[in-house]
């Protein structure tokens, strides 16, 4: 499911203009993203749970080539 078939169910679903169910969208995700960029995490009940994980740094590699690249 894309960005736009979000925006078209929010349309069907409640009877607003796709601009303000896009706007919706927008709004919720930039808040979303602002709250995990803080280091909090999201939960939205009966969907799921958001956080942002560390994660230790791997070693890339050129697959056509199998060079690693010096860090």
């Amino acid at each position: 499911m894309t960005k736009a078939d979000l925006v078209e169910r929010i349309h069907a679903a409640n009877g607003i203009s796709k601009k303000e169910s896009f706007e919706i969208l927008e709004t919720l995700f930039s808040i979303m993203k602002d709250t995990l960029e803080s280091g909090e995490k999201v939960k939205v009940t009966g969907f799921g749970n958001f956080e942002v994980k560390k994660k230790n740094a791997r070693k890339g590699r050129n697959p056509q080539t199998g060079v690693i690249p010096p860090r």
